[in-house]
């Protein structure tokens, strides 16, 4: 199994998603709720392609954290 950060930010109107580990994977949606499904199923469907094309899976190098000031 593979773990995947998912970042998600809003935008002008709806919010956006990426995953900083797999360039290329995006989703958006009207909530914040909406754009992490979305992103849930397009970083599904992008680790389905590699493996079906023979492409490595990357590992997870992403971290976060929050910084309180």
């Amino acid at each position: 199994m593979h773990r995947f950060l998912i970042v998600i930010e809003k935008a002008d109107g709806n919010f956006s998603a990426y995953s900083p580990d797999l360039p290329g994977c995006v989703a958006t949606g009207a909530t914040r709720g909406e754009a992490e499904k979305n992103m849930h199923e397009a970083v599904r469907m992008h680790v389905d392609g590699l493996a079906e094309d023979g492409l490595p899976i990357p590992e997870s190098e992403s971290l976060s954290e929050y910084v309180a000031v």
